[in-house]
């Protein structure tokens, strides 16, 4: 096959070559000092051409290769012709300064003189076209040469391999073996790259054994290439059977052996084999710093570095890479500043990998005016640079300086994408997020999960369900419904939106279930209040063999915090460090004082805060506050409240709570001189808010708003159900008005909450059979929470209210929450 495409190509080639050496003999000088064929006989001739092809030889050894085709052209004008020792020189010169046009050029004057190249002459040929990239042009010439030896085949599956060609590369061995040339050992170092390229392991295993029938298993230069070619196809127990057996290893051996278990993320054994090592070079110190800041251990790589420094062994820019990778997982801005200062006094300033680990350090340590200089004084950006910087501001803001970046990257590849969509889905609007989803699908560049992972989290952030369903279906069609990571994903996102049947049906659908999905199943069912499904759901996740992490605790215990299950709670507290070993965070005490308070045992809260090995933050107290809000414990609240006044005197949420307590008491006194102290202090209060989608469309109210276009068919509305809601029983409570107002006053307040405008929004523009979805930034208060009762009950619809700490489910007049939230 390799020689009928050599001759279609031959044949369209000639013209080309005639009409090149017409160009390059019209260029000599009309002066040239030769006379013609007719003037000089034959022994001139003989004499001339030894001379010329002599100078020319010279010419090459010095590397003067323009001169010497100068000279081989004029004397092509003359009828003198040279010698395979000359054409040798030649192409030598060529592939020494990998002049691929001067290659063509000594080829195309060959073939236009007649000449047959022999075995050696077209192996040089081959090696020189394979040498400055031209793989092509190299296997015409492996495909004209009548007798091919293994060096003509190496160099030619060498060439393949190093230019992008791997299968051409494994093709072209398999045709080799066919031929019946033995393979020599460069032809082994050249294929079995090619095999661990394409994780050809099978084939890697054949040619093992091929090698070892050969004789070639001592070599230690294809020991290392077993080595590698084990380790990249994820066979490391084959890897180490080939280390173990090697006769004699160098550092390279020793090397790939750090490598395969830093790729294994098995970060020990790398150390193992680390401190086994007769000789360390800078590659190891590397492959090791590596190692710990691949799987996280940034305090360890950083003192590896610096042990590293104190054998006066110097760095190199993968060294300093690495580090600051190190840097970044531990957020070791001192250290990494200081090692920014190595890289100057090294003269690494200007590489772009090191400016790449700088950027991504300075942002990830929140510094990101510092990666922005660093990105500016860069000589030299790739696609890299820009992603990491675009990154960076997607990550600490400003968001409007990652767009901006984004616009002018000159290569937008996935990473770039994902930043901007992951950027916009934790810091909002989220919208956003979606539309460039839907911008980078019109592209020719394909999501992976982790763009699936960002756009389904801002569906949950956002509650669009509809958005995310659509997602849903994108997914099935591209076939990654079987990755747990989008799994779980999806579960995450249903049970936000408030679908946690769907949430449900996912992770039952799941060809296998990992610890992140089986806690996000957990957290699922927490939010939503179904607390026993959650703790069933946590005794399956044992028996499956599935260790929990404190995420999943985290869960559990929000799951009997929602459902009161004060017992159950202790249980799972204790469990954490006694079966799993786990030492319980500072989220852990929070949720159990969250359990205790709201099961109205303040007391016992308040000596469990008292007991804790750490120290209580804000969110402990603040817990215990709101249940002294629940059971109007003024006493135990102004006590809590020095505590949270003191350690986070800017949350505005501490002060209103405090100040309902007393309102809801009719402590006017206090409530107004709490919200005095606010003013005082600059202190500034979140209007409580309710959102809700119609349509792919969201619509926003706040208590008492007047600005929407439908304003007067949703009081019309409200009018019609209060009717309806007193019929059936329905007594505003009052407890639920945080002012010193007038008892009808009052009812007037809590007739347009934020969240029953949205819910009357809702039924006049939704179907009878479409659920209505509100989200409340703030906690649902008690009076909206019967009120929507009654409504669920007079218009047959089911209501899903996802306020700031769970989910309510209204149905029928009934709420799943079972009124203990």
């Amino acid at each position: 096959m390799a020689m009928s495409i050599y001759l279609r190509i031959q044949q369209q080639q000639q013209k080309k070559i005639v009409t090149l050496l017409q160009h390059i003999c019209n260029s000599l000088p009309t002066n040239f000092p030769f006379t013609t064929n007719a003037s000089r006989s034959a022994a001139q001739e003989a004499h001339d051409s030894r001379n010329l092809a002599e100078t020319v030889r010279k010419l090459c050894k010095q590397s003067r290769l323009k001169e010497a085709l100068r000279i081989l052209h004029a004397m092509d004008r003359i009828g003198i012709w040279m010698d395979p020792c000359t054409y040798d020189s030649l192409l030598q010169v060529c592939l020494e300064l990998k002049a691929l046009g001067e290659s063509k050029l000594v080829h195309a004057h060959i073939i236009q003189t007649g000449f047959k190249p022999d075995l050696a002459l077209g192996t040089k040929l081959v090696i020189g076209y394979a040498k400055c990239g031209s793989s092509v042009d190299a296997g015409l010439v492996l495909a004209a040469i009548p007798e091919r030896k293994v060096v003509s085949w190496s160099a030619m599956i060498a060439a393949y391999a190093k230019h992008g060609f791997a299968e051409e590369s494994l093709m072209l061995f398999n045709e080799m073996q066919r031929a019946d040339i033995e393979a020599d050992e460069r032809t082994f170092s050249s294929v079995l790259p090619v095999c661990a390229k394409l994780a050809a392991l099978q084939q890697g295993k054949e040619i093992h054994g091929y090698i070892i029938r050969s004789g070639f298993h001592s070599n230690i230069f294809i020991g290392n290439a077993l080595l590698d070619m084990y380790v990249k196809c994820g066979y490391l127990e084959d890897a180490c059977k080939v280390f173990e057996k090697m006769p004699e290893r160098d550092v390279v051996s020793w090397n790939a052996m750090i490598a395969g278990y830093s790729r294994n993320g098995e970060v020990y054994e790398a150390l193992k084999v680390f401190q086994r090592m007769p000789q360390r070079n800078v590659v190891s110190w590397t492959a090791m710093i590596a190692a710990y800041a691949s799987q996280g251990h940034g305090v360890e790589a950083l003192a590896l570095f610096y042990q590293m420094l104190q054998m006066c062994i110097r760095p190199n820019q993968f060294t300093y890479a690495s580090v600051l990778q190190a840097c970044s997982n531990v957020a070791a801005l001192e250290h990494g500043k200081e090692i920014h200062e190595g890289i100057i006094k090294s003269g690494f300033k200007s590489d772009i990998f090191v400016g790449n680990a700088l950027v991504d350090m300075y942002s990830k340590c929140g510094r990101v005016h510092d990666a922005f200089k660093v990105f500016e004084k860069m000589p030299k950006r790739d696609v890299v640079s820009w992603t990491a910087m675009i990154t960076g501001y997607a990550q600490n803001g400003p968001m409007d300086k990652a767009l901006d970046l984004f616009q002018h990257t000159p290569e937008r590849n996935l990473f770039s994408w994902n930043a901007v969509i992951a950027g916009y889905s934790q810091n909002g609007p989220f919208n956003e997020a979606l539309k460039f989803f839907r911008q980078m699908q019109l592209t020719s560049v394909l999501p992976n999960l982790v763009t699936l992972a960002s756009v389904l989290s801002a569906c949950a952030n956002k509650v669009a369900l509809l958005e995310g369903k659509e997602i849903h279906e994108d997914i099935i069609r591209s076939g990654c419904t079987c990755d747990v990571f989008v799994g779980s994903t999806l579960i995450d996102m249903y049970a936000k939106c408030g679908s946690i049947d769907d949430a449900c049906k996912v992770f039952n659908k799941m060809p296998r279930q990992d610890t992140i999905s089986w806690t996000a199943m957990i957290i699922g069912y927490a939010m939503h209040g179904s607390g026993k499904d959650a703790l069933h759901l946590f005794q399956q996740m044992q028996h499956s063999g599935t260790k929990p992490d404190h995420v999943t605790f985290l869960g559990v215990l929000s799951a009997c915090c929602h459902a009161g299950l004060v017992d159950d709670g202790w249980q799972y507290f204790n469990c954490m460090s006694e079966d799993y070993h786990i030492a319980p965070a500072v989220e852990h005490y929070c949720c159990m004082v969250d359990l205790l308070g709201r099961a109205g045992r303040l007391d016992e809260a308040r000596d469990f805060i008292n007991k804790m090995p750490i120290t209580p933050d804000a969110a402990v107290w603040a817990s215990l506050l709101g249940a002294c809000r629940i059971y109007s414990n003024t006493m135990l609240a102004e006590e809590v409240a020095e505590h949270l006044l003191e350690t986070d005197p800017r949350n505005a949420a501490h002060y209103v709570l405090l100040s309902n307590i007393y309102a809801s008491v009719g402590r006017w006194d206090g409530f107004k001189k709490i919200r005095t102290l606010m003013q005082e202090r600059g202190v500034i209060k979140m209007p409580g808010c309710s959102w809700i989608e119609v349509n792919k469309k969201m619509h926003s109210f706040v208590v008492g708003d007047k600005s929407h276009p439908q304003t007067e068919i949703i009081y019309a509305k409200l009018e019609t159900l209060y009717g309806q809601m007193k019929e059936l029983g329905y007594v505003p409570d009052m407890n639920f008005v945080l002012h010193d107002v007038e008892e009808e006053q009052k009812e007037d307040m809590l007739y347009c909450h934020s969240e029953k405008l949205a819910i009357a929004f809702g039924l006049i523009n939704t179907t009878a059979e479409t659920p209505i979805r509100i989200v409340k930034n703030l906690r649902v208060c008690g009076d909206c929470h019967s009120a929507i009762k009654f409504i669920s009950k007079i218009v047959l619809r089911e209501m899903v209210v996802r306020d700031a700490n769970r989910f309510h489910h209204f149905k029928d007049g009934w709420c799943s929450c079972g009124d203990y939230w």
